[in-house]
């Protein structure tokens, strides 16, 4: 079954606001994610309670897309024990049913073949940015639960694998620049 993501989520940008030194809510801004939208940082609280409205709060389960610059990633948020909110950099998709599991839509989204389709559709003056407009109407997959979940699973192992064979290579170089260095004292 498929559906246009303006049917199955709600869109709504994240906010603008100036982050401060101590607050009460963090303050979620792409530089906090690396390229694959995974966070890279400790999180600290950045803005007052008092200046955020409670309907912008994050909440398990929200998928966020990163809808300007080159790097358009979608990640679901998982609660940091702490209240959050997005930057303006992002869309929070917030699902409006139990068709889909956040995370596949994360994954859906990230897949190349839907990052093709976004980057030709954005708009591009200084910097390339996705539209409300084309997210709603994204074709989204939706196979059952279970196949969600299968799909989830053979994407983790995936990236489990890539990086034992990354040490693999990093444990090789090592041997290799071990062996030369040992060498050369003969």
């Amino acid at each position: 079954m498929k559906s246009k993501l303006g049917h199955i989520a709600s869109i709504q940008t994240g906010i603008f606001a100036k982050p401060q030194a101590m607050g009460e809510v963090v303050y979620l801004q792409a530089k906090h994610f690396n390229e694959s939208g995974w966070l890279k940082n400790e999180l600290y609280p950045d803005l007052k309670a008092d200046n955020v409205n409670k309907k912008h709060l994050l909440r398990p389960g929200d998928v966020l897309f990163a809808a300007k610059g080159a790097n358009n990633f979608a990640t679901c948020y998982d609660s940091i024990n702490q209240p959050a909110v997005a930057s303006t950099s992002f869309f929070v998709l917030r699902i409006e049913n139990d068709s889909i599991i956040p995370e596949y839509l994360a994954w859906l989204i990230n897949h190349p073949v839907t990052q093709k389709y976004l980057k030709a559709n954005a708009l591009v003056s200084s910097i390339a940015s996705i539209s409300k407009a084309v997210l709603e109407e994204l074709e989204i997959s939706m196979p059952s639960i279970k196949i969600q979940k299968t799909i989830l699973n053979i994407s983790a192992l995936r990236k489990l694998e890539l990086g034992i064979k990354q040490q693999i290579e990093e444990l090789q170089e090592q041997k290799i620049q071990y062996q030369l260095i040992k060498s050369t004292q003969l």
